[in-house]
């Protein structure tokens, strides 16, 4: 997965159409979560295209396996995790994820359709890395 800083420094040269190409290209970037992973369970709620995130641990770091219906919404998906994965859970605890994700203007660079469940998306990664990083 490429860094936050890498996927910014594309963002900011592209304009329009190539941001969105961008995004889809990051979508299909993402490592392929297994359908059996994809239940109620995993799907996150507010989301307009049907979004799943699946958490596990590798080597005391969170990973997020995840997909969506919809390529943009996978590449705004596989954007919020290039914040977050493969980090320590305590660290993504207390990370600002919508402060780290503030430079692409997600909002007014998407509909607000494509934007409305990012806030949900963000909410579940964070409950994740608190409920583990606090070993409960």
């Amino acid at each position: 997965m490429r860094s936050l800083d890498d996927i910014r420094e594309e963002y900011e040269f592209l304009e329009g159409d190539e941001r969105y190409r961008l995004l889809i290209e990051l979508g299909r970037e993402l490592e392929p979560m297994p359908d059996a992973l994809k239940t109620d369970a995993t799907l996150v709620r507010g989301c307009s295209a049907k979004v799943w995130i699946y958490p596990t641990q590798n080597e005391g770091n969170l990973h997020f396996l995840a997909d969506s219906n919809a390529a943009i919404t996978k590449g705004i998906v596989a954007l919020v995790l290039s914040v977050v994965q493969d980090r320590p859970a305590k660290e993504v605890a207390a990370m600002d994820v919508t402060a780290a994700l503030q430079p692409f203007d997600l909002k007014n660079q998407l509909s607000s359709n494509r934007t409305q469940g990012v806030p949900n998306m963000i909410a579940l990664i964070r409950d994740t890395a608190v409920r583990i990083g606090s070993g409960t």
